[in-house]
């Protein structure tokens, strides 16, 4: 392909000069606030959507204003990756945040849940690039070894959104209006002005170099593909609890997905280098290792967390804002496992053993979260969480870095994105099958706790009570007692907060009993992360950032590429290359280590 660079960069060649911590620093500020909003926003619109829903009198619709916003930020994911990678990091940056800020104030102007989804699909489009942008932007400026103390900032800002997002929304959806307006809207409006400052940010403060750029075709074709296969399989995912496994609807997406999903496989076997997810990255082991760990981390992980909330309020009475400051342990466990990991392995060079230890720590946790009863004491559970957000502080930075550094620099953007499009994979099925494993299950075992419970005197004397028989908030059990019911439902449970303790206790024992069983699945599913993390290579981190890195590509491309000097003028034309790509080869000597492709073959890759 033909290489485009100025006249400049043809006489002198682009120059770059390393950040300084003050200015990293600085740049981090203006890439943690796009994060932040990306993060954010899943826990602040989640915990505010009865609100929304009753307002907008969609409530039933709300799944749909959910999945919207799901597909085009798992979709987009891979596509900002590619795109960078071949035009620059900031113009797409700039373009996350932009979308992300017009679909946050069309979604604060909605006056239908329909008019909601389809701007939340934007406010989507935004949010791909937010988290797998700003991790590759690091990238660019800092080298792996310096890298990890960075990213424990990143880690930083997602447990924080995690603990923030229910408070905040809890207040906004707790309120009338705020400055006349719909307290629900400012959960959108709020992106706004943080959207605004992190352009100003970012604009300002974020230099790269020109690097040269490689004319590649652009994978529409394989992008299509990509959304017929995934489209199908998210929205069964979200979906199919209410629809039914097994229903016409379910099966229909099942085929279209699978027909896409070959299809993706086929066209990104053609398109070779120029792919959205190129396959021969999956040669190299760091990479297809680091691809499994993160889907079982993410399956896992976001499906066993998905039901905490759940117990904290349905279980332990908590509004959704005092189950967010519940969680305050979980969050302090992930911001020091990213503080250990990042500086152990600036100063070791080494990063392998963190997430090993990561994913012992997360099936620990998992395992004393299936453990949580009605009167388990809140230090109890404050314990567990500490263990688990340790396990995560531990776990998700180094797997980004060790794909990162096995990679070529020209792949960073790729790489970066993939590893984070296939933990959000992870994490949207795992709460599909946890979610869907908790509600089948949660029958049977209230049905269990209530039939213990109907032996025992305290049980059978509410019952006899008429002012227990009187109350209606009393009348779902008694029905069930009796026979005289349809069944239980927990679409609303408002009614527990209402109901005789006597009669409630077996219903809440029995919802503890489900949520146990997940969290049982989550912990013991995470043995796979554990096996994973151990069969990872550990490659020395370079000392290169990843600029640096593509400069010196471009360089040795050009020593190749130049013709021999004179007969007597000059060093020869072998001791010119030989100089010329000595920092490629030293660079490259690990990005190439496990893929089976020699350096000389990236070289013709990048010349097609």
């Amino acid at each position: 392909m033909q290489q485009q660079h100025t006249e400049a960069d043809e006489q002198t060649g682009p120059t770059f000069t390393a950040p300084t911590h003050r200015e990293i620093v600085t740049i981090l500020g203006g890439l943690m606030i796009g994060m932040f909003l990306a993060a954010l926003d899943q826990t602040i619109v989640a915990t505010s959507m009865r609100t929304i829903g009753d307002d907008l009198n969609g409530l039933s619709l709300q799944a749909w204003v959910t999945t919207a916003y799901l597909l085009t930020a798992t979709i987009s994911t891979p596509l900002y990756g590619k795109l960078s990678d071949i035009y620059g990091r900031k113009p797409f940056y700039l373009l996350a945040i932009s979308l992300f800020v017009v679909g946050s104030l069309l979604s604060g102007t909605a006056d239908s849940m329909y008019q909601l989804a389809v701007y939340r699909g934007i406010q989507g489009l935004g949010a791909g690039g937010l988290m797998s942008l700003a991790i590759t932007i690091l990238g660019d400026l800092v080298p792996p070894r310096e890298r990890a103390r960075y990213q424990a900032y990143f880690l930083a800002v997602f447990g924080t959104s995690s603990v923030l997002g229910p408070v905040i929304g809890g207040f906004f959806s707790g309120a009338d209006q705020i400055a006349g307006i719909a307290g629900w809207r400012w959960v959108f409006l709020v992106n706004v002005p943080l959207g605004l400052i992190g352009l100003v940010v970012i604009t300002r403060v974020l230099h790269l170099p020109p690097l040269r750029r490689i004319e590649h075709w652009i994978d529409w074709p394989g992008a299509l593909a990509l959304v017929v296969g995934l489209v199908p399989l998210l929205v069964v995912a979200e979906q199919g609890r209410l629809w039914g496994w097994t229903s016409p609807r379910a099966l229909t997406c099942y085929a279209i997905g699978l027909v896409g999903l070959v299809a993706f496989g086929l066209l990104e076997r053609r398109a070779g280098a120029d792919a959205i997810l190129p396959l021969r990255m999956f040669a190299n082991r760091t990479f297809s290792v680091g691809a499994a760990a993160n889907t079982v981390i993410g399956l896992a992980m976001f499906g066993g967390l998905a039901v905490l909330p759940l117990y904290l309020q349905i279980v332990r009475g908590q509004t959704p804002t005092e189950a967010g400051l519940t969680l305050i342990p979980f969050t302090l466990g992930i911001m020091s496992g990213s503080v250990i990991a990042g500086q152990l392995t600036s100063r070791t060079g080494r990063y392998k053993v963190f997430p090993v230890v990561g994913t012992v720590l997360m099936v620990a946790g998992g395992l004393l979260f299936s453990t949580l009863g009605v009167t388990t004491p809140l230090g109890l559970l404050f314990a567990y969480s500490i263990v688990f957000g340790l396990g995560l502080g531990l776990t998700m930075q180094p797997l980004v870095l060790a794909v990162q550094n096995a990679v070529p620099v020209r792949d960073m953007g790729v790489a970066t994105s993939s590893s984070l499009f296939f933990r959000q994979m992870g994490g949207t099925l795992g709460t599909a099958v946890f979610l869907s494993i908790l509600f089948s299950t949660v029958g049977t075992t209230i049905g269990d706790a209530i039939e213990r419970a109907a032996r025992t005197p305290a049980f059978q004397a509410a019952l006899a009570d008429p002012k227990v028989a009187a109350d209606p908030d009393n009348a779902p059990v008694l029905a069930l007692v009796k026979g005289t019911g349809g069944g239980l439902s927990l679409d609303d449970s408002s009614f527990l907060s209402g109901m005789d303790p006597r009669l409630a206790t077996p219903l809440l024992e029995g919802f503890a009993q489900s949520v146990d069983l997940v969290l049982l699945i989550s912990g013991l599913m995470m043995l796979a992360g554990v096996v994973l993390t151990l069969l990872m290579p550990e490659l020395p981190l370079r000392n290169v950032s990843g600029i640096e890195g593509r400069l010196a590509d471009d360089a040795a491309l050009d020593a190749a590429a130049a013709p021999a000097p004179a007969p007597g003028v000059g060093v020869t034309p072998v001791g010119a290359v030989q100089a010329a790509t000595a920092d490629l080869d030293a660079t490259r000597r690990v990005s190439d280590a496990g893929t089976g492709t020699p350096p000389h073959q990236e070289m013709h890759r990048d010349d097609r």
